[in-house]
């Protein structure tokens, strides 16, 4: 796990290498154990890279590394665990270089020498920010694994190019502008994050997961734009799946349980110390118990508990970690602790991210820094195998009131919303009621089942009604209409969160909080073959009795009882909701004040405002958009 930072300046210059180290300096955090830079005058090309050793701890793994025959030169981020595979192809074909040393890295290059970027890139199996540079054709290419499990930023600011593991590298650069974007931001508030392509900077973009991209360094015009192409789907997997079923549920949980040990197994090589994080959920379980199975000695386990009852689930990761007889560390989080990081949460997390749950991602990711360098975790599982609340939330939903006819559902909408003051006035007995109306109202105004599956996923609805200057934008989280009429509502729901909510929100968290601390987090779940079987499943393996992942707990229980797993979903989050009301109230009327907002000319002070007295009042429960705007503010005073 490492990272990585460079730019194009077309006509060069001679500062280059200078630039590179001050772009690799600000992700030091990524890599602290080994810096390199690699510039190519003629093309303005620098090349940076931070290193966090974990295969090959010697010099043979430094980066950027040049291949044996001298054409490419990469900065690579994360891992290929199949690498080994590769070099014995390699030397099968007698294309294999003298190996210098046993680095995945060295590993790609040679690939790249004996079958070039776009026909070597879909045999990794792993996760991966690549940019590599073909000296022959004098040609950067810029890759990205396929869910999205490593980040890759790249644009336009001034006349340079620039590309980064994170958006921090990007503002070392001096040509960089740093304006943000307001539909970004727009879909910030909207979902809790942002959705690629976009980024909160204008003419900064992430290069989308499963996809590669060709960046002419010779004679490249001024602020064009390279388009990136897919080497990977996923939706071609569940089509496939569709076509050629799983014929046989005891059959699909043998081959799920031995796929998943093998991807274990093969995410459990390290040369530094390794642990699991352990919520005691399905997911989590189920990959430390498969660690633990093939481990001969007590795997490392990490846990983060609460007090509040509501939100801890510790107890449940301790008593699977008993039963598995891990080497269990748990941290119970007091609020001031939680507190306390909050106003490093801009920092750390390079995009604002509206995510409650980034506070104690970040804490278990340090808790567990303090003992390994390598943590599996379980992200992945829900997306996959259809684990979410709102996936089921959303079908009763449509049961409940989908049947009736559009004009139908307008009206009873608008009758509803007409009789929300009476609700407000039954506040002191329902102190939820006007947000019930509102959201059953807006179920009813929902044309189709997609749109009211990314209503449920919307908390500032719309946008564009608190973003000033920005026009109202439709909703970016779609199936294409084509593969749509092919998909249940369950599909079309798990394939828009495996290309968003997954990479943009989840992994993008993690990876962040992970790394801010130096710790690598493997996903075994998003291998891409553990993937594509789960993603040719027929519905009736991942949801059967009402009960989510199905497939996956019948190979969990054969190594966890299941009395200590079947219970309801918790989620791994904070109370700030609560807190907004009391110790976090201070610091949000600061961000949410008059003065300040009227000061940035930005946002509908009347809209902000409202929503928050409402809150602060217990009249509505505004946490989540509240939560939105203010990370949103607060990475923008840290701007």
């Amino acid at each position: 796990m490492c990272g990585l930072a460079g730019f194009i300046a077309p006509g060069g210059g001679t500062d280059l290498e200078q630039t590179a180290r001050r772009m690799n300096d600000a992700i030091i955090h990524r890599g602290p154990d080994s810096a390199g830079q690699w510039c190519d005058r003629e093309v303005g090309l620098g090349l940076g890279h931070r290193r966090l050793s974990i295969l090959d701890l010697s010099p043979a793994g430094h980066q950027p590394m040049v291949s044996a025959a001298g054409r490419f030169v990469i900065a690579f981020n994360g891992e290929v665990y199949n690498h080994l595979e590769l070099r014995r192809e390699l030397e099968l074909a007698q294309a294999a270089p003298q190996w210098k040393g046993h680095s995945d890295t060295e590993t790609l290059l040679a690939c790249f020498e004996a079958w070039g970027c776009v026909e070597a890139v879909p045999r990794f199996a792993g996760m991966f920010a690549i940019a590599v540079y073909d000296r022959s054709q004098r040609t950067l290419w810029l890759i990205r694994d396929r869910f999205g499990e490593k980040p890759l930023y790249y644009g336009w600011q001034g006349r340079s190019f620039l590309f980064g593991s994170e958006l921090k590298a990007l503002r070392a650069h001096p040509e960089f502008q740093g304006v943000m974007d307001p539909h970004a931001a727009g879909q910030m508030l909207r979902y809790s994050y942002v959705p690629a392509p976009l980024s909160i900077y204008r003419d900064i973009r992430k290069l989308p997961p499963a996809h590669l991209m060709a960046v002419p360094c010779s004679d490249m015009p001024a602020r064009h734009w390279p388009e990136p192409r897919a080497y990977w789907s996923p939706a071609a997997h569940v089509v496939s799946g569709l076509d050629q079923p799983v014929p046989d549920a005891a059959e699909a949980v043998d081959a799920l349980e031995a796929r998943l040990r093998a991807t274990v197994a093969e995410q459990m090589v390290s040369d530094v110390p390794l642990g699991g994080l352990l919520s005691g959920g399905v997911d989590s379980s189920t990959i430390v118990a498969l660690m633990q199975a093939q481990s001969s000695r007590p795997v490392h386990s990490f846990c983060i508990g609460f007090d509040e009852k509501k939100f801890n689930e510790a107890e449940f990761a301790k008593a699977v970690a008993r039963h598995l007889g891990t080497h269990h560390t748990e941290l119970y989080v007091r609020p001031q602790q939680a507190l306390d990081l909050i106003p490093r949460l801009p920092g750390l997390f390079d995009e604002p991210v509206g995510d409650y749950s980034t506070i104690p991602t970040f804490l278990v990711a340090r808790l567990a820094r303090q003992h390994v360098t390598v943590a599996l975790s379980g992200d992945g599982g829900d997306e996959l195998f259809c684990g979410y609340t709102r996936y089921f939330l959303a079908t009763r939903l449509w049961r409940a009131l989908g049947w009736l006819p559009g004009p139908l559902r307008r009206l009873a909408a608008n009758l509803l919303l007409a009789l929300r003051p009476l609700a407000a006035a039954a506040t002191p007995l329902l102190p939820r009621a006007q947000d019930r109306v509102q959201r059953v109202a807006d179920v009813l105004r929902m044309p189709d089942f997609d749109a009211l599956y990314d209503n449920l996923n919307s908390h500032w609805r719309p946008p564009h009604s608190v973003v000033l200057g920005q026009d109202q934008a439709p909703a970016l989280l779609r199936v294409e209409p084509e593969l749509r009429a092919r998909l249940s509502s369950w599909q079309a729901m798990m394939l828009t969160d495996q290309r968003y909510f997954l990479p943009d929100h989840v992994l993008a968290k993690v990876d962040r909080a992970a790394m801010s601390v130096s710790l690598e987090t493997r996903a075994p779940l998003l291998d891409h073959r553990v993937a594509e079987f789960a993603l040719r499943l027929p519905m009736s393996l991942k949801v059967r009795d009402g009960q989510s992942k199905w497939l996956l707990r019948q190979v969990l229980y054969r190594y966890v009882p299941r009395e200590l797993i079947e219970r309801p979903k918790m989620g791994f989050t904070v109370p700030v909701s609560q807190w907004l009301r009391g110790p976090l109230g201070e610091w949000a009327e600061d961000l949410l004040g008059e003065q300040s907002l009227r000061r940035q000319n930005l946002f509908d002070v009347g809209a902000i405002r409202q929503r928050w007295t409402e809150h602060r009042q217990g009249r509505r429960d505004h946490g989540q958009s509240l939560w939105n705007m203010l990370v949103l503010q607060q990475w923008l005073r840290a701007s």
